[in-house]
């Protein structure tokens, strides 16, 4: 019988073997054997070590093995006597040991002593002894190089993205293993993320960095930031100086120093499956993965991804890559990981163990103009509300049938009356009526209430999220008909698009006037850049909060009016979006993103591919099996047959028992006994046991049968209700957004009445005596924008608009900071409408000339002009002086302060401060 320690040493000397460690004991010792030797019970001063590494001849660490359950915590200190005295006669690379290892064989923790502060970090296996070499000739370790970075480039970069990364590069220089990094949506997460992979694989030394991505698409974005960035201050791109590859096989160029791949190839790979189909990348592997309180299959140790692969990981959109299956990957390799997320929940913090090392919400992002704001308009519909009713009397005692799968439809009798409720729509019932109602409100309403500025000629870039694949479908033709537009007018984003390629769908909807519509389930919701979007509809509710901020980033996104104007030519600056709820998801309490221990059932669809990604577990399993031998009693057998071809000759109910099988004790114990006899280790019987539950889910590794599966599964039918009408009950804007934005505002000024200059002013000197500068209503700018209120002024005004629609008249000019006197005077009282800025002015300019002329002093054509010229300043500045005159351009083409001089005479400096207190004070 073997003892705890005797299995955890078997255990630790194949991970070392599968390292490329050579082993030895003590009577076979050769240390030039191979570049790495591992020496069991080697004698030293302070007595036989476990393990002594030489790595090329030279003593460099050593190990120190302990049983399965021991804490490894306090072990260093054994480590550290036979570190610290070696014998003269030694080879070695050092005075001391460099490298230290503790091992149970299940944990290792692992120290390099020449680190800054050196500390022990927990590794999957031990390193190669080539990538020991390879740092024990180096001058300075990596983490040392860290607190040697230069100072930052800051040319090209935002604010938020200048913090980003020098937080980040703070942390790494203290050597935490983690670094959360949150910059909204349009924030430029991967060009932060081009920045810092330039400045660590230049000036620290990084050897390989990997990006990590849930979706293919989202890949083919990273590649194309990494080949735009230009480093501040060089000659070339990133790609023209280091190799960025884009994984589409499971080779890794040895040469890459960014290498970009969705989670699960990287999954695949460490697994040693074959390659994976493109449509496994396409979709989102965080959405198919969820477990039901089971701990997914571990990873092996793969020799050819070496743990040391990468030094950096970089996960975008990070929530998505912590859970389960795939945080195994990031626990794999001996990196320190990045993470970027615009909405990152409680769990991701915890995860990144609370270092957040920037933080730029998408309040800021509003305020600074990196991204806009939004509004909600509800719509309410009878049937989506309250459900419909089918009465056998009302069709013939037929009803229209719909097969999910074909689309076929059939005409069936009902035997009772059909009700359904709001949440069963388009799943089992779908009302055609209820989706031409709402998109016919949409229609009614986009250029009266939501866009009335705009012509008409062109609808605003609209998004649909729909419930699945049907829905989908049924929505583009009702969009088509409704809108009594052609094919190109409204498209379905979906996977299994089978005219269209995706990419070329989602770069048309980007960058040309076609399509208006797309209508997706999830394809684009999250993480795909299309700026021009200003119009979300919701046609699904989501109950995830992580995921319904993802899916309503696709509108934020700011856009040059250019660019707009080329796919939308009668728009002329995207200042915010338009969120249509049509399903309450605006209302219904959200969730934050789960851990791994939540308890759920798992669809079918989601437990294939889980099974196809490793799952092995006995309850998985056991649940396929049920699910596949129901499904085998439900279909005809012509489908049957269809999954006898894609199977190599099995029906549902042959995968069913080749499943069952492979967990059944008997039969286990059976193949055990025919495997090795009556006399069998317990690693013996695991690995038959593993063999078995291998081959029962070799069929599911095929993406062909999983989505032949699918479909069929999915082969239910829908009914069509065409009689029940649905009927408008309520469209309108969400007046709650905007109460609680004009809430803030005038918490704002009653906080702040007595601490910023311009609202000392405004508050305390009666009209007419309001002598504002440009410096104080930049500093009032300023602090409206800060957190917490994060208040821009279009946004305030916006509110306004809402709330006292017939006070409100125009709309305030984009970045011109004097309109927030405007909307202060308005909030005091001081003005019964809330107008423009330059308008006030305009008014109290043509009032001063009636002054002017009373007082006979008349001024000629070109005076006139010059006149008109000031005024526009001091519209968007509330002040000139000489000094602007002389140096602003449009003065200074018209002569500067010389002509205005030979025009006004000596009394200009007078005039200036009379025209300036009468049109602003």
């Amino acid at each position: 019988m073997k003892t705890p320690e005797q299995k955890a040493r078997e255990v630790i000397d194949r991970l070392l073997s599968e390292a490329g460690w050579t082993l030895q004991n003590p009577d076979e010792f050769d240390r030039n054997a191979a570049l790495g030797v591992a020496v069991r019970e080697f004698q030293l001063p302070a007595g036989p070590c476990d393990y002594l590494l030489f790595i090329a001849g030279k003593a460099a660490g050593v190990i120190e093995a302990k049983k399965a359950g021991v804490t490894l915590g306090g072990v260093s200190d054994q480590s550290e006597k036979y570190m610290r005295k070696l014998p003269d006669h030694l080879a070695r690379w050092d005075d001391f040991l460099i490298y230290d290892y503790e091992s149970t064989g299940d944990e290792t923790f692992f120290r390099n002593v020449r680190d800054p502060k050196a500390r022990s970090r927990r590794l999957f296996a031990f390193h190669m002894p080539e990538t020991l070499h390879e740092w024990v000739k180096q001058p300075k370790t990596l983490r040392a190089r860290l607190q040697d970075m230069p100072a930052l480039n800051e040319k090209g970069l935002r604010d938020c993205q200048i913090d980003a990364i020098n937080g980040l590069e703070a942390s790494l220089a203290k050597g935490d293993p983690r670094a959360l990094i949150q910059l909204a949506t349009g924030a430029g997460k991967t060009f932060t993320a081009c920045t810092f992979s330039y400045r660590l694989i230049k000036e620290a030394g990084a050897k390989r960095i990997l990006f990590l991505v849930d979706r293919n698409n989202l890949g083919d974005q990273t590649l194309k930031e990494y080949q735009a960035y230009l480093p501040p201050g060089a000659a070339n791109r990133f790609t023209d100086t280091y190799i960025v590859q884009h994984l589409h096989t499971n080779r890794i160029d040895p040469d890459a120093k960014v290498v970009i791949t969705t989670i699960q190839r990287l999954f695949s790979m460490l697994k040693g499956e074959a390659e994976l189909s493109e449509e496994d990348e396409e979709e989102s592997a965080f959405e198919k993965w969820e477990a039901e309180g089971k701990e997914p299959v571990p990873l092996s140790y793969n020799p050819a991804l070496p743990i040391e692969m990468f030094d950096f990981i970089v996960t975008d959109e990070c929530h998505r890559s912590i859970y389960g299956l795939w945080r195994q990957v990031l626990d794999y390799f001996d990196a320190t990981i990045i993470g970027l997320t615009a909405t990152p929940s409680k769990h991701t913090l915890g995860f990144f163990n609370q270092n957040l090392v920037a933080e730029y919400p998408y309040e800021r992002s509003v305020a600074d103009g990196v991204n806009v704001g939004y509004e909600v308009y509800r719509i309410r519909t009878r049937v989506t509300e309250k459900g419909g009713k089918v009465e056998k009397g009302d069709c013939g005692f037929q009803v229209p049938v719909r097969d999910k799968r074909t689309r076929k439809v059939r005409y069936e009798e009902l035997d009772t009356d059909l009700s359904y409720t709001g949440k069963e729509l388009d799943r089992s019932v779908v009302n055609p009526n209820q989706i031409r109602t709402i998109l016919q409100t949409y229609k009614d309403r986009v250029f009266t209430e939501l866009f009335p500025d705009r012509s008409g000629d062109w609808l605003p870039k609209t998004l649909i999220f729909a419930k699945d694949d049907n829905h989908a479908e049924e929505i583009v033709h009702q969009v088509r008909e409704v809108f009594g537009e052609g094919n190109d007018f409204a498209k379905d984003f979906a996977y299994r698009n089978t005219g269209e390629d995706p990419k070329t769908l989602i770069k048309s909807f980007r960058v040309d006037p076609f399509p208006r519509v797309a209508v997706t389930v999830d394809m684009i919701a999250t993480g795909t850049d299309i700026k021009p979007v200003e119009v979300l509809i919701f046609m699904r509710d989501v109950k995830s909060e992580g995921y319904y901020e993802q899916m309503k980033g696709r509108g934020v996104r700011s856009i040059p009016d250019a660019d707009l104007k080329a796919v939308t030519p009668d728009a002329k600056t995207k200042t915010r979006f338009i969120l249509i709820d049509a399903v309450g998801v605006s209302e219904t309490k959200k969730n934050a993103s789960q851990p791994l221990e939540r308890k759920r059932q798992v669809s079918f669809d989601k437990l294939m591919e889980q099974i196809a990604q490793g799952r092995r577990d006995e309850d998985a399993l056991s649940s396929l099996a049920g699910r596949l031998a129901s499904l085998d009693r439900k279909i005809n057998n012509e489908d049957r047959a269809r999954i006898s071809d894609v199977t190599g000759g099995l029906t549902p109910r042959d995968l069913a028992n080749d499943l069952l099988d492979a967990i059944d004790p008997d039969k286990r114990e059976t193949a055990i006994a025919e495997r090795y006899g009556p006399t069998v280790t317990p690693e013996q019987a695991q690995q038959v046991i593993d063999q078995m539950m291998d081959t029962a889910c070799r069929p599911f590794d095929k993406p062909a049968v999983r989505n032949l599966l699918k479909d069929i599964k999915q082969k239910s039918d829908i009914v069509i209700d065409e009689i029940t009408t649905d009927v408008l009950e309520d469209a309108s804007f969400d007046m709650k957004q905007a109460e609680q934005t004009i809430t803030s505002f005038k918490t704002f000024m009653a906080e702040n009445r007595d601490e910023i200059t311009a609202l000392q002013i405004l508050y305390n000197q009666p009209i007419g005596q309001q002598k504002l500068t440009y410096t104080s209503i930049k500093e009032l700018v300023q602090r409206l924008t800060d957190p917490p209120h994060y208040l821009t002024t279009a946004n305030v005004w916006q509110a306004y608009k809402r709330l006292e629609a017939a006070k409100v008249r125009g709309a305030p000019v984009d970045e011109q900071l004097t309109e927030v006197v405007s909307l202060v005077r308005f909030a005091l009282g001081q003005s019964d409408t809330l107008e423009p800025f330059a308008k006030v002015v305009e008014q109290r300019f043509n009032l001063w000339m009636g002054r002017e002329k009373k007082a006979g002093r008349a001024y000629t054509e070109e005076q006139t002009n010059w006149l008109k010229e000031i005024a526009s300043f001091i519209a968007a500045n509330a002040e000139i002086t000489p000094t602007d005159i002389q140096e602003v351009p449009c003065f200074a083409d018209r002569g500067g302060i010389l002509q205005a001089r030979t025009m006004f005479g000596k009394g200009l400096n007078d005039m200036l401060n009379d025209l300036q207190e009468a049109l602003v004070a």
